[in-house]
């Protein structure tokens, strides 16, 4: 029997409990038995600024994820050198994990601009994908896209609870000398503090 895999990309700088919230509810909507989450390397389509380094944001996620049951972080776009396309991250996934389905976890705003990445038909050659909504996206729009591209139709859906939370706005109260705990988990809050990230005292 195929493992069903869960494959959640992002930039993580850093990650926060709205990414530990998509994952746990990606995994339970779709009765996920892993979900991989994969930390950018070269940002292909945007700059990642201010940037603390891959490593460091692979360390960060490693360290939001650890010990929770289904969640596992890969290096395989940290690990490589040159832009990190989505169609080549699945591919090299389907290599380590053969006989599994993959399903591509996106936010609604990443999954409306799909037609313009490298290779988008690849990608939904690989695995199928799920989305979760976000203000201010039309669902039904996102769907022409996608079916448009050869997505199977009904494109799968992750209902997320509101969570106003994310990286900006955590990088933001560091550099402001704000607090973050309850927004980031604990070890991801101590590695910020402990190596000085995004404007903070170390």
């Amino acid at each position: 029997m195929s493992r069903a895999v869960g494959v959640l990309g992002g930039a993580f700088n850093p990650p926060h409990i709205g990414h530990l919230l998509l994952a746990q509810e990606a995994s339970a909507a779709l009765r996920l038995d892993e979900l991989i989450l994969v930390p950018t390397g070269v940002a292909p389509h945007k700059r990642i600024d201010p940037e603390p380094g891959p490593e460091l944001r692979l360390a960060m996620t490693a360290a939001a994820v650890a010990g929770a049951p289904g969640l596992r972080v890969s290096d395989v776009e940290v690990g490589r050198e040159g832009p990190s396309f989505a169609y080549r991250t699945l591919e090299l996934l389907a290599d380590e994990l053969p006989g599994s389905e993959l399903t591509f976890v996106m936010g609604a705003d990443v999954a409306s601009g799909l037609d313009r990445w490298k290779r988008p038909d690849r990608v939904l050659e690989l695995a199928r994908v799920a989305i979760a909504a976000r203000p201010g996206f039309d669902l039904g729009m996102v769907d022409e896209t996608l079916v448009g591209l050869g997505a199977a139709a009904p494109v799968a859906r992750i209902e997320m609870p509101p969570v106003g939370i994310s990286s900006t706005l955590i990088r933001e109260r560091v550099a402001a000398g704000r607090p973050v705990r309850w927004m980031v988990p604990g070890p991801v809050e101590r590695l910020i503090a402990e190596r000085g990230l995004y404007g903070g005292v170390a």
